[in-house]
């Protein structure tokens, strides 16, 4: 029986406080809210217990983010789609940001295990002033494990409606994708880090935040594999294909931390469950 979950995660500001409330369908929740930075910044973490989807199983996650409050969501460990018989599996997550809202979209890698027929979806509503600092990153079979992507498919989808759109079709039996130099050069691992407005970035904005990730990029292994762009005013991108997750994970962090510095000038705080 295919699993079919919902969440509805909806953060408020009062009395200085965001304040996170959520009801759920299904096997998918939210931890104790926690405020490792004080009361402005609430941080969750996103939990299914079951730990993966097969075929014809929808994870549907919908946040709201009200004006000037500022949630910041991860998950405990990867997400995983394994191997379908023939129906899709498939992750929908709307994002809606008020005016002055913030968010930080930061959930782990993606497995995309062999054989599987995934979609990874996410919509971005952004009112004038909000912003989102969010990633995807996307782990194509188990290389460590001996067990390599070869068949299966894993669509990505990440929207901000009139002014950003990206679409892939990762499918294992594509070799000119997965190995040549055009696609992803034999890396199993595509990871990309993003900065969304709900208004025009100012130019001298824009280009402290190509600056920021630039600079985190050339002191990183992964320089050769990785850059920086601001596709329009609303948005500026960090792309990077690596190995393995790891260190793909560690320079993509290190521009988050950069960005929340240096355009939002708060400290690099990490969620506690990243340290366990």
């Amino acid at each position: 029986m295919p699993w079919q979950a919902k969440l509805q995660l909806d953060y408020t500001l009062q009395a200085g406080r965001t304040v996170a409330r959520f009801q759920h369908e299904g096997p998918l929740r939210i931890l104790q809210s926690l405020y490792p930075e004080g009361d402005a910044v609430c941080h969750n973490v996103l939990v299914h217990p079951p730990g993966g989807l097969v075929g014809g199983d929808t994870l549907t996650v919908d946040v709201t983010v009200a004006p000037g409050a500022h949630g910041l969501i991860t998950t405990p460990g990867a997400s995983r789609f394994y191997r379908s018989l023939g129906e899709p599996a498939l992750q929908h997550n709307r994002l809606r940001l008020s005016e002055g809202a913030r968010l930080e979209w930061l959930p782990l890698e993606t497995i995309a295990y062999n054989g599987c027929l995934g979609e990874s979806r996410t919509e971005l509503q952004l009112a004038p002033g909000a912003e989102l600092i969010g990633w995807d990153i996307c782990a194509l079979g188990l290389p460590h494990a001996d067990q390599p992507f070869v068949q299966g498919q894993l669509r990505l989808h990440t929207e901000l409606p009139g002014h950003w759109l990206e679409r892939g079709l990762l499918d294992a039996t594509d070799r000119r994708l997965m190995d040549s130099p055009l696609g992803l050069a034999g890396q199993r691992c595509c990871a990309m880090l993003y900065l969304a407005c709900g208004s025009d970035l100012p130019r001298a904005r824009r280009d402290a935040a190509l600056d920021l990730a630039r600079t985190a990029i050339q002191d990183h292994a992964l320089q050769k594999s990785a850059g920086a762009t601001a596709p329009n005013p609303r948005v500026v991108v960090v792309r990077v294909l690596a190995p393995v997750v790891e260190p793909a994970l560690q320079l993509l962090r290190a521009v988050r931390n950069a960005w929340r510095g240096g355009l939002w000038q708060q400290d690099a705080t990490q969620p506690r469950i990243w340290a366990m």
